[in-house]
This record gives C-alpha cells, sequence and structure tokens, in this order.
C-alpha cells in the first residue's frame, strides 16, 4: 500500500465511556483513474479513424487537448461495530455448501443464500473481516523505531501471519490449586502448533475489526490480492478504542495505488458517523457511573476495609521479597541451591509460608573470566517478630533471621557433588541489598574422598547444615572447630527488597526512652546509630563497669 505524503497513516487512539456497539464510521470511496489525473493530446480526427490511425500528424496541425469522458466510480457505507459486511470472494465461496468446514462458515452460508434471495449485496467494493474471521493484516508490523530504513525481524515477520486473540475465562497467574500441582515435566520438549500459537503470543485482550475494499476489476477472476484494509479499528475493553490509520477529518483524503499492471488510484476517506448524546442523556450516564463507582467502592470496603492493614502492638512485620541472582566460580558444572531461612527465638511465620526451597539446574558461562550460572529464582518472606517484654536493661542481643545455602551440582551420569555452604543474615535496615554470600565445603580426611568425588560423585557433607554459621544445637559460651578441614569455593548472590512494618513508627506519643529500647531490640530500624543511643549504652556500661571496681576493692 502506498500514500499521499500529505495524509497521515497514523494512528489515532480514543478513550470513551460509551460502549464500543454505538460506534459508527463512514467510509466514501472513489476511484481517480490515471487518464482523469492527466490531460491526453490527442486529434479529433483520430478517434473517428480508431486505433489503426497511429501516425505521425502532418507538420503544422495542431493537436486539441481534450480530457476523455469521466468515469466518476463513488461508494459510501457506514459501518457498525462488528458489522459483517460480506466480499465478492467471500459470496462466491460461502455459497457453495461443500466448501463450509465450521459452524461459522455454515453460519455464513446461510446469512449469504439469505442475501441472495434478498436482493444481494448492498455495497460494490466495500466489505468488512471481524474479530471472528481468521484474517491477519500483514502490513501490521512492530517496529522499535520510525526509521523507514528498519527492517522486521524474523520473529516479527513470523508473527504477522498470527492473530492476537482474546482468550476467554479467567487467567492462572499462579495463585490457583492447579498451578500449585507439581506437574511430571515442566518443559514441552516437542511442542504441537497451537502449542506454539497460544504460547508464543501476547494475550492482548483486544477485539478487531477490519474495513476492507475489493480494488480489482469486476470483469477478471476474483483474487484475494485485490483487497485491501481500508482502517483497522482495535479496542481492548477498557474504553480504548484505535483506529489506523485515523479519521480523516480536515486533512486530505487517503490514496491507495493497487499492485496490478493498471496501478489503478482509489481516495477513500473515514468519518466518524455515531449519533452524538444529548445533555439529558450525558447527565443521566454520568449519575449512573458515579453511583456505579459508589457501590463498586463499598462492595470492595466491605472486604478490604476503611484503614490499612496495621501488626499489632510491639510487633514487627518483615517483608522479603528476594532473588538467588547467580551462583558463580565453582568446579563443576550444572549447578542448583538448596536454601532455606532459620528463625531465632521470639520469630515467626505463618503456616502456609515457605521456608524453604530449591531452584533449577542451570550450566554456567563464562563472564569476565568467571563461571557463572545466572538462576534469577525467586523468594518471598513474610515474617514477624514479637518480643516477649520490651525490658530497658536486658542485655541479650536481638538476632535477625538467617538465609542458608547449599550449593550443589549434578552431571550427565547423575552424580552429585557438595559445593559449598554458606548463609547471610537478613539485613535489619530495609531498603534494597545486593549481598554475597562466600561460601566453603568441607574437605575429606584423604585422598580417597577427593577421588571418590571425581569419578563416583558424593563428597563430606554437614549433618546440620546451620554449622555454617552458629548451630541450633550448640550450648556453651565458646565454639571450637579446630581440626576442621575447609576449602574455600565459589560465591551466591543475592538481591533482597526489605519492608518493614510497626505500630512504633507512627506513635508520635511514644518517649524517646521507649522508641529507642525497642529499636535497640530489633537491631536497628531507624535512627540505629543516632548519638543518644551510643551516649546511653556507654552509661550504662560504665556504671556496671563501676560497681564491679567496688566489689572487687571490697572483697580485697
Amino acid at each position: 500500500m502506498s500514500g499521499d505524503t500529505t495524509a497521515d497513516f497514523g494512528t489515532g487512539y480514543y478513550r470513551s465511556k460509551d460502549p464500543i456497539k454505538n460506534l459508527r464510521i463512514s467510509v466514501k470511496l472513489n476511484k481517480v483513474t490515471g487518464s482523469s489525473l492527466v490531460p491526453t493530446f490527442y486529434n479529433q480526427d483520430e478517434e473517428a479513424a480508431g486505433p489503426s490511425a497511429l501516425e505521425m500528424m502532418p507538420l503544422g496541425s495542431r493537436p486539441s487537448m481534450k480530457a476523455p469522458a469521466s468515469q466518476k466510480e463513488e461508494e459510501e457505507y457506514t459501518f457498525t461495530w462488528q458489522q459483517k459486511v460480506f466480499s465478492r470472494r467471500e459470496v462466491q465461496l460461502y455459497s457453495n455448501p461443500a466448501r463450509c468446514e465450521d459452524p461459522l462458515e455454515e453460519r455464513y452460508h446461510q446469512e449469504i443464500t439469505i442475501l441472495k434471495e434478498g436482493g444481494g449485496r448492498k455495497t460494490k467494493r466495500l466489505f468488512s473481516y471481524i474479530d471472528s474471521d481468521r484474517f491477519s493484516n500483514n502490513d501490521e508490523q512492530i517496529l522499535a523505531t520510525t526509521s523507514p530504513n528498519e527492517t522486521p525481524t524474523f520473529l516479527a515477520q513470523k508473527m504477522q501471519n498470527v492473530r492476537r486473540r482474546r482468550v476467554g475465562g479467567q487467567i492462572d497467574r499462579g495463585y490457583g490449586e492447579a498451578s500449585r500441582r507439581r506437574k511430571v515435566d515442566l518443559v514441552v520438549q516437542e511442542p504441537t502448533d497451537d502449542h506454539i500459537r497460544s504460547a508464543h503470543v501476547l494475550d492482548t485482550p483486544e477485539t478487531t475489526m477490519y474495513i476492507m475494499a475489493d480494488l480489482g476489476n469486476f470483469e477478471e477472476e476474483v483474487s484475494e490480492e485485490d483487497e485491501y484494509v481500508l482502517c483497522a479499528i482495535k479496542t481492548n475493553g477498557q474504553g480504548v478504542t484505535s483506529l489506523t490509520p485515523d479519521l480523516t477529518r480536515h486533512r486530505d483524503p487517503y490514496i491507495i495505488v493497487t499492485n496490478n499492471p493498471r496501478r489503478d488510484s482509489f481516495r477513500y476517506t473515514l468519518t466518524l458517523a455515531s449519533q452524538p448524546i444529548s445533555w439529558k442523556e450525558q447527565d443521566r450516564e454520568n449519575k449512573m457511573y458515579r453511583e456505579l463507582y459508589q457501590r463498586h467502592s463499598d462492595y470492595i470496603k466491605t472486604y478490604v476495609g476503611q484503614e490499612f492493614e496495621m501488626v499489632p502492638d510491639n510487633m514487627l512485620r518483615l517483608m522479603v521479597l528476594g532473588e538467588i541472582v547467580a551462583v558463580k566460580n565453582y568446579e563443576y558444572d550444572n549447578l542448583y541451591v538448596h536454601y532455606f531461612v532459620e528463625l531465632p527465638r521470639e520469630w515467626s511465620a505463618d503456616r502456609s509460608q515457605e521456608m524453604a526451597g530449591v531452584t533449577q539446574t542451570c550450566k554456567t558461562k563464562e563472564v569476565n573470566k568467571e563461571n557463572v550460572a545466572y538462576l534469577s529464582h525467586p523468594f518471598e518472606l513474610e515474617l514477624f517478630y514479637r518480643p516477649d517484654e520490651v525490658d530497658q536493661d536486658d542485655d541479650r542481643l536481638p538476632q535477625w533471621p538467617q538465609i542458608f545455602v547449599e550449593v550443589l551440582s549434578i552431571d550427565s551420569w547423575q552424580r552429585y557433588r557438595t559445593e559449598g555452604y554458606g548463609y547471610i543474615t537478613i539485613p535489619s535496615t530495609p531498603g534494597t541489598h545486593n549481598l554475597e554470600i562466600r561460601t566453603w565445603r568441607p574437605l575429606g580426611r584423604s585422598s580417597h574422598d577427593e577421588l571418590r568425588r571425581f569419578f563416583i560423585g558424593g563428597s563430606p557433607e554437614l549433618e546440620d547444615p546451620t554449622y555454617a554459621a552458629l548451630p541450633t544445637t550448640h550450648d556453651g559460651p565458646i565454639l571450637s572447630r579446630f581440626g576442621f578441614r575447609t576449602e574455600s569455593t565459589g560465591s551466591v548472590m543475592l538481591k533482597l527488597h526489605i519492608m518493614q512494618q510497626s505500630r512504633i513508627f507512627l506513635e508520635k506519643s511514644a518517649s524517646r526512652r521507649s522508641v529507642g529500647t525497642l529499636i535497640d531490640r530489633l537491631g536497628g530500624l531507624t535512627m540505629q546509630t543516632s548519638v543518644q543511643n551510643v551516649l546511653e549504652s556507654f552509661q550504662r556500661a560504665r556504671k556496671r563497669m563501676q560497681a564491679a571496681r567496688q566489689t572487687l576493692s571490697a572483697i580485697q
């Protein structure tokens, strides 16, 4: 399709609360022949002599300038939304019931039969394709820039023949019971054509309608190549409608030049023919929308409530949106991570909260002379901290939850190897944190263990993975690991987005002393490094030291 440089073939976007069924588009199409645009010079005597008199005119003869008789061909029709207007090719195709294979084609056959009994088609060149028709516009290309030299990619060329369909029913976003069931095989090894069309195409809830024109010669055989798109209308069901090209309004008509040898030219205009709404109906409609929105707001408030969800007093809610980004610099390939969260005393979580998980297996690639495996495994935690009592003189330091990781590898012979252990304490400050867990693995007592690790897999493992930090079973003032042989391995990259919620952040009437006490017990939430808190801690330590000296002097 080629267009006039003065015309705008861009897309117009419109937002309206009016139902889309009230849309009316008036199309006026007229044929502009080449002989009517350029005047021709010929002699009247030649016209009478016929085509055999095409010879050089005698010297001194003066040709006359005359335009041939105008063969003006105009057509105008008003289309409504999703109105099916059949073309010549469809009438010829669906007239034969043997060619109708599905219920839609059978319905078209019945409608065409009734149409023939009523006098035939109402239009000559204009027709339409609606959303249920199997039609794709090959001229629609999604380009990244406005450069005329940009060429579509291979994927864009393949996607041109695929319609973006509106999928009915509710969409499972991963929160339903069906999504929680484990599948036997998550990967489709040999996808079918139907699976490719349903899984590789963006699920955009758009309804489409095409206003078309048959610009071929009526004396010749009907061909699909003579069908041209005059306007593509799309709506997303949210009140946004797009027209490609836009309405002409005050601009010049659009021009289409056919690709046949005759190179016929056609002009057409697009005009909005919808009936304007009166001010009384507009006022009544606005009132109805206000009442509808108010009812919807009341309905939502009955479920959500009017207040923001708050935690009880003296409780901290800790939200962690985490991601295991990558692992790097390990000895073997095909790595995966087993992780779990250890909660100290006074911390709790909901019973449905998943506190452990395993990532997928990933092969490594060399990035900046490092063997990196990008996992991009997300996880989410919602934890609660509630101290038994808020006591200023409590010397017990608060403990924060810890994330333990165990990196493993598996090869093509199903040989498992432990690559490293590590842990990280969840930061006590809210915000985004990019963390790196440096791991180690235990070594055997002899070279036999390393040979077994290399040939048949397996390696020394920790009976309690929390031994990477302070074991939960440890009881005593000293933890000795003397004689335990380890080897430094790689590292695990984490990204944590941390949010904290507590009523103490909103209590303006709370004393500075009580606020500081709770903050100190939680390990620091806000203002944790203030000078006043440091001075108070120093004064308490100084008093204890003085009391200890007095006691020692009294004993001596």
